[in-house]
């Protein structure tokens, strides 16, 4: 098994909200069909236009949405890339590893609903001054431990980047969803646990910041709030 994640950028003239409908309905319909597991859409769409202020980027035009699912052979994808170009004017694709260091216990919603809150889709380079393996383990080990103990977040995934599968991908190394209360995302004391104490939310932020400057270079950071559509289990 494999897992693939989709970048996407929709169609020039196409509406945020027609782009949402077509990816929740005959694009959705065509991926399952083509014999997609694990599915899950992300669309940057009007229920997390409140979010924007959190939206760091560097494109233009900003993406649109962020598809992954589980293939037994990546190999075998035409048909998903097919359904995708339907809608979308571009598209990067990347095989990934995936890791799920906090699983949704506490905002979870039915198989093709939307889960509340929002979900933070970031988008990760590798910077030139860390080998890989030490990039991954401050990443993985010492970034997960910080980010358990600064923020509220209600899901983490990681997906670290195995191979670009689109020839003009960006060069991500790494793309994170984080899920995160909708109440959270505007107010920066219950992002960072602060409990109504402005010194521990500052401390959790600067404690944070300092972490992410560790293995990244944060103006080349994508962050993305989306609302998130899991439509079918995961693995």
């Amino acid at each position: 098994m494999e897992k693939l994640v989709y970048v996407l950028w929709r169609k020039t003239g196409a509406s945020s909200a027609d782009f949402q409908q077509a990816m929740l309905g005959p694009v959705k319909e065509a991926l399952l069909q083509a014999g997609t597991r694990g599915l899950e859409i992300n669309l940057a769409d009007e229920d997390v236009a409140y979010a924007v202020s959190r939206r760091l980027t560097h494109l233009e035009p900003t993406l649109d949405g962020v598809v992954s699912f589980w293939l037994d052979i990546s190999d075998d994808r035409q048909k998903h890339e097919a359904a995708l170009g339907e809608v979308a004017q571009r598209l990067a694709g990347y095989l990934v590893a995936e890791s799920i260091p906090l699983r949704n216990t506490t905002h979870a919603a039915p198989l093709g609903e939307r889960t509340p809150g929002a979900n933070l889709v970031g988008l990760l380079e590798q910077p030139t001054r860390l080998e890989r393996e030490e990039w991954v383990r401050i990443w993985h080990h010492d970034h997960r431990i910080v980010a358990r103990e600064t923020q509220c977040t209600y899901e983490y995934l990681r997906h670290l980047v195995v191979r670009p599968l689109s020839p003009d991908a960006p060069p991500w190394a790494g793309i994170v969803f984080e899920g995160f209360p909708s109440d959270a995302v505007t107010d920066p004391m219950k992002w960072y646990l602060g409990d109504g104490d402005p010194k521990k939310r500052d401390a959790n932020l600067a404690r944070m910041i300092a972490s992410c400057q560790r293995f990244l270079d944060l103006d080349r950071v994508e962050s993305h709030p989306m609302s998130q559509y899991l439509i079918q289990e995961r693995l």
